[in-house]
């Protein structure tokens, strides 16, 4: 994995990796995805991200994970997206259905409509070591079969969530990092400790962006 500690102007530098890793992906083929994490991290940098000159008609825009809540609650982590970059766009959105009735043939639907291999991703990581929906203990870490599926309640939400099957095909993924009370969840990360779930994402295509200095 590739690191870059970005002390100065944090959102810069993580705006500018998903910027970059977008503009390769354009140059390679005719449409690209986009996941996206939720969290308050990453909101100033995909408010930065929304000012790049990329031609966003081509880009399809997905979720990485979503808590199962009504549309418009601010727990949803759509909710921050769209005030951040989506509503600032021209790219196609594709978001987690997670007011419906049917929650397991919503995530079906879902990881059906993913291309093979998402393009971008971008992940953050809890101070327990989640990334994605993907919790400490919770049975979502065992599943190999499905791209897409859904978490026992955690932290006052049911989640649907990519799974490690869907994170282990993208071509890219970019971590935006931040915060002291992480930094000893990026140390596990860099070791990739696969005791936390976090660990477990390949880093052969991977990027760190961290506002602190991992040890040698």
């Amino acid at each position: 994995m590739h690191v870059i500690c970005a002390q100065d102007d944090f959102p810069k530098a993580a705006a500018g990796a998903l910027s970059r890793a977008l503009q390769s992906a354009l140059l390679r083929k005719p449409r690209v995805s986009l996941a996206l994490s939720g969290g308050s991290t990453p909101l100033r940098a995909l408010k930065r991200l929304a000012r790049a000159d990329l031609d966003w008609t081509r880009v399809d825009i997905y979720q990485v994970d979503e808590r199962v809540a009504p549309a418009g609650d601010s727990s949803r982590n759509l909710v921050g997206l769209r005030t951040a970059l989506l509503d600032h766009v021209a790219a196609s959105l594709h978001p987690m259905l997670v007011e419906v009735a049917d929650l397991e043939v919503a995530a079906a639907q879902y990881a059906a409509d993913l291309p093979e291999a998402l393009d971008v991703v971008h992940l953050g990581i809890g101070d327990d070591g989640h990334t994605a929906s993907l919790v400490p203990g919770d049975p979502v870490l065992d599943v190999i079969d499905r791209q897409v599926a859904l978490t026992r309640p955690y932290r006052g939400h049911r989640r649907m969530t990519l799974t490690f099957p869907a994170l282990e095909r993208a071509e890219a993924i970019i971590w935006i990092v931040a915060g002291a009370n992480k930094a000893p969840m990026v140390e596990r990360l860099l070791a990739a400790d696969p005791t936390i779930p976090a660990g477990r994402v390949p880093q052969a295509r991977a990027l760190l962006i961290t506002d602190r200095t991992p040890s040698p």
